[in-house]
């Protein structure tokens, strides 16, 4: 796992090139602390920097890697899987490689198949790759976005990095948060492709951006090669459930097994849900040895997972360590680290948990873990997905009978995943039929929002509609003629696992301590593999990823198998003393009037009102929901500090 940085300006380099891309490569170095390389193009105006976490290839796999005329210049962030099969296939057509690394995969298919290349890729990675001859520079981001990638187009030039604030550091940008972003961050679904920072965005998942230099200045265009596609309804592959049942297993299987493959030692993150549960099982198979799990723990009792955690480490002989986590840990100077990652708001500091789980794990001379993101997307897992299910898929009086017992068991998640009461929007009313339950409560946090707002973001909200540019991102081919719970989790992907699940509750907070995370559940294999599932078999009855529990029944214990789907939250800012105290702080550092006046988001008097209605709140609901409010602004006045006015200085702190 590394951090890629790179700009191609319309005029050729001069000396002061040599000192922005190293600080580009310095901003991230996070990702990357093992070594750095750096290719230089002075006629051409062009560098391309990478900065490297050596896990595969230790001693060669340096980067940039080149083509052997160095016609080709490759920097690669992440990893491809099952590369050494790949390989052995391309030698017998007489190609040759110059190292051991799995990076120069991407190379060698580009010669052989040319665009059609990445097709052939198994894997997360975001990577830039130059060609001398056609005079273009690629961008290539995985087909989920488990990797990051940015770029930015001014004029004839083009910037591009891993993280935002790499491409901040070119003399040529100006920060300045993005008055639309902003807005959709407060609600907390931000529109795909966007970033909380104007005239920056993010390359989408499974797309490649290219981009040619002509006499007539830069060409470029957005290229699809992936994308989610489920069936239409009724043409869901038709198998016995034992053959589903099987099937799901031994893809699964394969996706783990190719997940453990390093030259360092490999760990699992572990929480109580059967996800990483079931990653933990089958990487002890495969492994023959017990395996080193990482579990956090919060102090709140409803939030915890760790004892569940601990029966399944115990039932595998794993070796369980688990780090407490409490409200001095989750706020303060932490909370500030997690957002310059994040680079984005966040609703809750699970992120902030997780930037300390992946520093313990660092400690512990571990780089990589495999983790069990992208199960609930693949096999419905979620509880606003069985809601649609029920809502939309089923008769009325099926819907009826499994709509109570889905209310009862999901109360702690009311106000923050799920919204008490029905919303709709005639943007989703339109594409999907109905507004589907995953954005419901976004949108009821939007309403509490808006009358916040500075006069100038008023008026932006009058002519722009957040809710509407979410769906109107969506390609309407792949939701047309789809099963409702298809179409739930279809947008869910395109929307929460990238912006969301992958970035401040992932990729982001683990490389923030150079530690390589790897969802075995993403791989494209096995997600085409579960698209085709009939939706019964994802969710049977009131039972959320049937098949799955199916698959891994003789993995998990009892309790696990039988146990309904708990969101991996950390406890809201109102549930703890401690946690009370350190977002007090926070708002008194940071919702000031003076800083609050110079970002012009929020209106001053508006938002102590709101602020004192928090604190003198009594109902659960309510506060959940002012939490994620509070978060969010919190977010983007941090962010205005760190990124904007640069007055609070992060290294430091980091």
């Amino acid at each position: 796992m590394c951090g890629i940085v790179g700009y191609w300006k319309n005029k050729p380099l001069v000396e002061e090139d040599d000192e922005i891309i190293l600080r580009m490569m310095r901003a991230i170095s996070h990702r990357g602390p093992d070594s750095q390389g750096c290719h230089r193009d002075i006629n051409r105006g062009l560098l391309m920097g990478h900065t490297r976490l050596s896990i595969i290839d230790l001693h060669t796999g340096d980067q940039p890697l080149y083509s052997d005329k160095k016609e080709l210049v490759l920097t690669v962030n992440g990893e491809f899987y099952d590369y050494k099969r790949i390989r052995a296939r391309l030698m017998c057509f007489g190609t040759r490689f110059t190292t051991k690394s799995d990076s120069e995969l991407a190379l060698r298919l580009y010669e052989k198949y040319g665009m059609d290349f990445v097709t052939e890729l198994r894997g997360e990675f975001a990577f830039s790759l130059f060609d001398e001859k056609r005079d273009s520079l690629i961008l290539v981001r995985d087909r989920f976005g488990i990797r990051p990638l940015y770029y930015s187009l001014q004029g004839e030039n083009v910037y591009y990095a891993s993280e935002i604030k790499a491409i901040l550091e070119h003399p040529d940008m100006t920060p300045e948060l993005a008055d639309e972003a902003s807005i959709n961050q407060l609600m907390q679904c931000m529109v795909p492709g966007t970033t909380a920072f104007k005239g920056i965005e993010a390359l989408k998942p499974g797309y490649m951006l290219i981009v040619r230099r002509t006499a007539g200045g830069l060409d470029v265009r957005q290229e699809k090669y992936w994308d989610a596609e489920f069936p239409n309804d009724g043409g869901h592959k038709v198998l016995a459930d034992e053959d589903w049942v099987r099937d799901v297993r031994e893809k699964l299987i394969e996706c783990v097994q190719l997940r453990l493959e390093a030259d360092v030692p490999v760990a699992c993150y572990l929480s109580g849900g059967i996800d990483s549960c079931s990653i933990l099982g089958l990487a002890t198979g495969a492994q023959q040895s017990p395996v080193k799990a990482f579990t956090i723990s919060f102090e709140h009792a409803d939030y915890d997972e760790s004892v569940i955690a601990k029966e399944m480490a115990e039932h595998m002989g794993a070796d369980q360590d688990v780090l407490q986590v409490d409200g001095d840990d989750l706020y303060g100077d932490s909370y500030i680290k997690a957002l310059w990652h994040a680079e984005r708001t966040f609703y809750n500091t699970l992120g902030v948990a997780k930037w300390h789980m992946s520093k313990h794990v660092n400690q512990c001379n571990y780089k990589v873990v495999v983790t069990g993101e992208g199960s609930d997307e693949l096999f419905g897992g979620y509880p606003f997905f069985k809601r649609d299910y029920f809502l939309h898929g089923m008769t009325d009086e099926e819907s009826a009978v499994y709509q109570k017992s889905l209310d009862r068991s999901n109360k702690l998640f009311q106000g923050a995943i799920l919204a008490e009461k029905e919303m709709r929007h005639p943007a989703f009313e339109g594409l999907l039929g109905f507004t589907p339950s995953w954005i419901q409560p976004w949108m009821m946090t939007l309403e509490l929002v808006k009358p916040l707002l500075s006069d100038r973001l008023r008026k932006v909200v009058q002519n722009y509609d957040p809710v509407g540019a979410i769906a109107e991102s969506f390609d309407p081919a792949m939701l047309e003629g789809r099963h409702p719970l298809d179409k739930t989790q279809y947008t869910w992907i395109k929307t929460m696992l990238e912006g969301q699940i992958l970035n401040w509750g992932g990729d982001r907070m683990d490389m923030a301590n150079a530690m390589e995370s790897r969802p075995p559940f993403l791989d494209h294999h096995l997600a085409e593999m579960a698209f085709q599932i009939p939706p019964e078999l994802r969710i049977r009855g009131n039972t959320e990823k049937w098949v799955l529990r199916e698959a891994m029944r003789g993995v998990l214990p009892e309790i696990l198998y039988r146990r309904e789907k708990f969101a991996f939250m950390a406890p809201p800012g109102h549930k703890e003393p401690k946690n009370q105290r350190g977002l007090k702080k926070l708002i008194d550092s940071f919702l000031t009037d003076s800083i609050v006046k110079e970002a012009d988001i929020v209106d001053n008097q508006r938002l102590k009102g709101f602020i004192e209605g928090y604190y003198q709140d009594s109902d659960p609901l309510s506060l959940t929901r002012k939490d994620t409010i509070i978060n969010h602004l919190l977010g983007l006045h941090i962010l205005f500090e760190l990124y904007v006015s640069r007055r609070l200085r992060i290294a430091s702190m980091v």
